[in-house]
């Protein structure tokens, strides 16, 4: 019932997910994302101990495969899941359960994974691969949704659509970016829309928030408003 990217830009170090199906707030429960870390994509009949534990076992030096070993090792319903992970290093790892239902599948790339379930065909996985591909030049948030819009162009989800989320994590422990469509008929293009109109303010601000090596941040109102543009309000 959803189909999703994981990946690490290869000019960044950023590392992101992007995901879309036919159910309410797929990003709640599907991406796990840390700095540093790597990401988990969790799906099919989702189990978010994947991405919680799964995140942990990165942290303690397991390799994605090895993380992806250890879970289906614990988990007795692991047939039915399905699960993508990488790491800061853009290593990857997927599993599609064999009990996920049709049309189900994964694919690896180098510092790439997609996989999806209850798909239209196995052609929304083979686009959603070339568009990523094709598309190395676009900024890394854009390359990501044009990606997954190449796979709803295939027919996506079999079932429909109703949500769609994007998150980007860089250096710092909170999100680049961080968006979600919970409940929309056409929820890439409102994803695509809201990435566009982070520029408009939140892109511009960003660099001012405080930081690990810049605690303070900046909290001149003139420098802030300067360089975003308008009158900024407190958020």
């Amino acid at each position: 019932m959803t189909w999703s990217l994981v990946a690490r830009d290869e000019l960044s170090g950023q590392l992101g997910v992007a995901v879309a199906t036919r159910f309410f707030a797929v990003g709640a429960l599907v991406p796990f994302i840390a700095s540093k870390v790597g990401a988990v994509a969790t799906q099919a009949l989702v189990n978010p101990y994947y991405g919680i534990d799964g995140l942990q076992l990165l942290r303690n030096g397991q390799s994605p495969g090895e993380v992806l070993d250890t879970l289906k090792d614990k988990d007795a319903g692991q047939a039915h899941r399905q699960v993508q992970i990488i790491d800061a290093c853009g290593r990857v790892a997927g599993h599609t359960g064999l009990k996920c239902l049709p049309w189900s599948g994964h694919a690896v790339g180098n510092g790439f994974s997609i996989a999806g379930n209850m798909l239209a065909s196995k052609r929304v996985i083979d686009d959603v691969l070339q568009s990523y591909i094709e598309s190395s030049a676009l900024p890394f948030a854009r390359r990501l949704i044009t990606a997954m819009q190449a796979g709803e162009a295939a027919g996506g989800d079999r079932r429909g659509r109703q949500s769609a989320a994007l998150i980007i994590m860089g250096d710092d422990e909170w999100p680049a970016l961080d968006l979600r469509v919970d409940d929309h008929p056409d929820p890439l293009s409102e994803l695509d829309r809201l990435e566009r109109v982070s520029h408009e303010e939140w892109v511009r601000y960003r660099p001012f928030v405080p930081t690990r090596s810049n605690p303070g941040g900046c909290t001149d109102h003139e420098v802030i408003d300067a360089a975003v543009g308008t009158a900024m309000r407190e958020v």
